[in-house]
């Protein structure tokens, strides 16, 4: 046994976060962690990697036969536990080799060894597939590449057990099934893995065992080796029943256009001669989900944020119309004020006061909601947020909890409160349940089906093909900046989807 984590406690105000969790981690292994937004997986991970100090919790930690204090990140990264976060630690303006020996420069005498840096990174590269230059720049690295940069770094450092947190969650399925793919060949070289995921599918095609976590505490573990697992076993595990159905049930009430865009264009910021978005007409009517599907870099979210206030782009054309009419939404506060709103795929970075409370965050985009002669009521602003709070059952100690101490499920309800908040008439969607666990999704799906029962119109971007045939009524097909295929989900299907965009490269 490599790792043995024993009634692990860990609590913080108002909050029991862990509750004498254990957890057994065999030599050679992979084991993943699943449960719930806010079961506890990260801060379990964050005590056994020295995050979380000895002291600021109960419970022991075995480490190779012996029990462990670690102080700090450096005191288990010496005995070769290193932990990958969902945010990568990255540097963007410094090469790949400055980053993967950050903190651990290689020297003579006192000075870099910027030589002996060179090949060892070249070396650690060919590790992990990656062909880049040492001296490329990690801001100019897709987000794979990135996660493969963090995996070399970790080998620097003599990684005996790997820790990663959410690896895929910002994937397409190429980078995602690269990245299990160096897993199970790291497992080869006899380096022992801890995968959080809440892909179900990556899960169960990597991992030997499992632990379950609920509300902070050990349901199971179970022995993926002994026989095969079912994702619908690790659901019932997960969220305490059985989920029949992944998707909400709904009837369709679908009226008139609402919302249309004409011959939307917009050109890269960065390379202002080339044409980005190129041409796209796109309509919702009222009461209809639509889904815009694509690979990465299709132009989705560009497109999103071009047209919500002009967010993103320059030399953007075309018209935008509400109920037959033109509307103004070159700014963000125009596109507000027309009833539009656009949830972020980047909550913590675009959509989220991190260090503010989460009654802060509710109001923040429709503060004369809760003003009185342009001063905020305090009082009113508490119950705006406390009855979000409520409708959406965000967990948390209060509405003056920090959102950064909220688990990734809750801080998204937070950033949909903020929208909701705003009573728009035509809500964007993009990645909603990106790093979210399935019963937290589902109540997404829920809350998406309710705003369409009421009459909005809902655009939703996903990277889940699965999850747009399951919540969507029509769905755009984007490639290269146009929309390659429009169909009903009725007739779609992901082979089909697939089929337009592999016709349009």
């Amino acid at each position: 046994m490599l790792l043995e984590m024993r009634d692990i406690r860990k609590t913080f105000p108002g909050v029991v976060a862990l509750n004498k969790v254990n957890l057994r981690v065999k030599a050679g292994e992979i084991h993943a962690i699943v449960g719930e937004n806010g079961a506890g997986k990260s801060t379990l991970m964050k005590v056994l990697s020295g995050v979380y100090p000895h002291g600021s919790y109960s419970g022991g930690i075995h480490f190779d036969g012996q029990e462990r204090q670690f102080d700090g990140i450096r005191d288990s990264e010496h005995l070769g536990v290193i932990i990958i976060h969902q945010e990568l630690a990255l540097v963007p303006l410094l090469s790949i080799s400055e980053n993967l020996f950050l903190g651990n420069e290689t020297s003579r005498y006192g000075v870099i060894d910027w030589m002996a840096a060179h090949s060892k990174t070249v070396a650690l590269l060919q590790k992990v597939g990656l062909k880049e230059s040492p001296d490329t720049p990690v801001g100019q690295l897709g987000v794979g590449k990135q996660q493969l940069v963090e995996i070399a770094k970790a080998l620097s450092r003599q990684v005996r057990l790997l820790i990663l947190d959410e690896p895929t969650a910002s994937l397409n399925e190429n980078d995602s099934a690269a990245l299990l793919d160096l897993l199970l060949e790291l497992k080869g070289q006899g380096i022992t893995c801890i995968l959080i995921s809440h892909k179900l599918n990556e899960i169960s095609r990597v991992a030997d065992s499992i632990t379950v976590l609920r509300d902070g505490s050990t349901v199971e573990t179970l022995d993926c080796r002994a026989s095969a697992v079912s994702e619908d076993r690790v659901i019932q595990a997960m969220v305490g029943r059985e989920m029949a159905d992944r998707y909400p049930k709904r009837q369709p009430s679908i009226g008139d256009t609402v919302f249309e865009v004409r011959d939307w264009r917009a050109y890269h910021p960065q390379r202002r001669d080339s044409e980005f978005i190129k041409g796209i007409n796109l309509t919702v009517r009222r009461g209809e989900i639509v889904g815009i599907a694509g690979l990465m870099g299709a132009g989705r979210t560009e497109l999103a944020m071009s047209i919500f206030g002009r967010s993103w782009g320059h030399r953007i054309s075309g018209q935008v119309l509400l109920h037959g009419k033109s509307i103004d939404v070159s700014t963000v506060e125009k596109a507000v004020r027309h009833g539009l709103a656009y949830v972020t795929e980047d909550r913590k970075g675009n959509g989220l006061v991190l260090s503010e409370d989460i009654q802060f965050n509710v109001s923040l985009a429709q503060l004369g909601g809760v003003s009185r002669a342009t001063v905020i009521d305090s009082g009113r602003e508490h119950h705006v947020a406390q009855s979000y709070r409520d409708k959406l059952r965000i967990r948390c100690s209060g509405v003056d909890q920090k959102t950064v101490n909220l688990s990734g499920g809750n801080q998204q309800k937070v950033v949909l409160s903020k929208w909701l908040f705003t009573n728009p008439e035509v809500l964007i969607l993009d990645e909603p349940t990106r790093g979210i666990d399935v019963g937290a999704k589902f109540e997404i799906y829920t809350l998406i089906a309710q705003m369409a029962a009421e009459g909005k119109c809902v655009i939703v971007i996903s990277s889940e093909m699965p999850e747009l045939l399951g919540i969507s009524d029509r769905i755009y097909v984007m490639n290269e900046g146009r929309f390659i295929a429009e169909m009903p989900t009725a007739e779609a299907s992901q082979e089909k989807i697939m089929r337009a965009i592999v016709k349009a490269s």
